[in-house]
C-alpha cells in the first residue's frame, strides 16, 4: 500500500483531491504506517472485513470531490495520470466511468483493463479457456474508445453520478461489483471508456490470493451476476455449480518458478550500502535495454525515477528477456516487486 500511495500522492501534485484509505481490519501494519507517514490521508477503520463494495461506498459518502477514483492498494500510478483522465472526463458528455491500461509487474498488459459485457454465451466460452469475445479487443491497448465493462482496480466516475445509481451492490462481497456497476451503468444510458494514453501498474496478485477463497468467491459473484441481470440458465448455472465444486479441491494457483538472478540493476544515482552488500547489483544511471544480461533484476529507484519513467520502461522492455523488477518508492527503505500475476510478489527492507 505505501508504494502506492507514495504514487498517489505526487500523482495528485497541482490537482485539488483528497485521498481516502479504508481498511478492512487488516492484520498487518497498515493503518499505523499510513497514520505514521500519511497525515494528511483520511483513514477510515473498520473492525471487520466488510467487503470491496460495502468499504468503497462507505468511503464514498464521506468524498468531497466531484470525481472519485476508485484504486487498488497494490497499484502504481504515473505522475500524470490522473490530469490526463480527468482532461478527458471533462471533454465528454453522459461519462458513466473511464478505466485506463494496466500493467502487471513484468509490464504486460492486463487484458482485463477493458472488458464486454459477458453474456452467458460470453462467459461459457471464457470458462472452456476462450476469451476472445471476453475482452474487449475492438480496442487497442493504448487506444481511447466506448467499451462495456471496467475493472475495480481502477475506475473514475463523478461522485453524483456513482451516488445516483447507490454506488457498488453491496451484496457482492469481492469480486463481480465491477462488472455489475458497469452494466447498470450502461442500463441507465451512461456510457462507459477506456483511456489507454496513460497506464498504471496493477501487482494483482497482492490484493488478492488466488487460492479456492478467491474461487469460490468469485464463482459466486458470477452466480449473483446472472441471477440479477439475466434470465436462470441451466446450462450456465450447472457450469458455475462445478466451477465451485473444483474451487474446493483447490488449494493454491501453481506457484511460478522464479528464474535465479544473475545480475541485479540499480537505476539510481546513489548507492544504497546495506542493499549493495545484500544484493551485490550494478549501479547505473542510463538503462541501455539493448544490452541488458538476460535474467537480471532491474531495481528501479523512485527517488531518481519518476514513476511515469519506470512504467513507461517496464512497457518498452521485451518480455522474453527473462528479466524481473522492482520498485524503491521515493523517501521509502524497501523495495518491491512482483514477477507475475498470480502469486505474491517479494518485498525487501534495507537500510538507508
Amino acid at each position: 500500500m505505501e508504494l502506492c500511495l507514495r504514487s498517489v500522492t505526487k500523482a495528485i501534485n497541482g490537482i485539488d483531491a483528497e485521498i481516502i484509505v479504508i481498511d478492512n481490519n487488516s492484520s498487518d501494519d497498515s493503518c499505523s504506517m499510513v497514520e505514521e507517514l500519511f497525515k494528511d490521508i483520511i483513514l477510515i477503520k473498520n473492525r471487520e472485513n466488510i467487503g470491496f463494495a460495502k468499504a468503497n461506498n462507505q468511503a464514498v459518502k464521506q468524498a468531497r470531490g466531484n470525481y472519485i477514483c476508485i484504486l487498488n492498494p497494490d497499484t502504481v500510478v504515473a505522475e500524470d495520470t490522473f490530469a490526463k483522465l480527468l482532461n478527458y472526463a471533462d471533454s465528454l458528455t453522459n461519462m458513466g466511468s473511464i478505466g485506463c491500461r494496466l500493467i502487471d509487474g513484468t509490464g504486460t498488459y492486463l487484458p482485463e483493463s477493458k472488458r464486454n459485457i459477458p453474456l452467458i454465451k460470453i462467459a461459457l466460452q471464457k470458462l472452456r479457456g476462450n476469451d476472445k469475445r471476453y475482452y474487449a479487443n475492438h480496442l487497442a491497448e493504448d487506444a481511447v474508445g466506448k467499451i462495456d465493462v471496467l475493472v475495480g482496480a481502477f475506475m473514475l466516475i463523478k461522485r453524483e453520478v456513482f451516488l445516483e445509481i447507490d454506488g457498488f451492490d453491496e451484496d457482492y462481497f469481492m469480486y463481480g461489483e465491477d462488472i455489475d456497476l458497469s452494466y447498470r451503468l450502461l442500463n441507465v444510458g451512461y456510457q462507459n471508456y477506456y483511456f489507454g494514453q496513460t497506464t498504471i501498474i496493477h501487482y494483482k496478485g497482492e490484493s488478492t490470493l488466488k487460492d479456492k477463497k478467491y474461487a469460490e468467491r468469485f464463482y459466486k459473484a458470477m452466480q449473483l451476476f446472472y441471477r440479477k441481470h439475466f434470465s436462470s440458465n441451466f446450462v450456465f448455472d450447472a457450469v458455475v455449480w462445478l466451477g465451485l465444486k473444483f474451487a474446493f479441491i483447490l488449494r493454491s494457483s501453481p506457484k511460478l518458478d522464479k528464474p535465479r538472478v544473475k545480475q541485479y540493476v540499480l537505476v539510481s544515482d546513489v548507492s544504497y550500502g546495506n542493499l549493495q552488500d545484500s544484493l551485490d547489483q550494478k549501479l547505473i544511471s542510463t538503462l541501455d535495454l539493448d544490452n541488458l544480461q538476460d535474467h537480471s533484476e532491474i531495481l528501479f529507484d523512485a527517488n531518481y525515477m519518476t514513476y511515469k519513467d519506470i512504467i513507461d520502461t517496464l512497457i518498452a522492455i521485451e518480455k522474453n528477456r527473462n528479466l524481473s523488477f522492482k520498485i524503491i518508492p521515493h523517501e521509502s527503505d524497501f523495495l518491491i516487486g512482483s514477477d507475475d500475476s498470480i502469486n505474491r510478489g517479494e518485498v525487501i527492507h534495507f537500510e538507508k
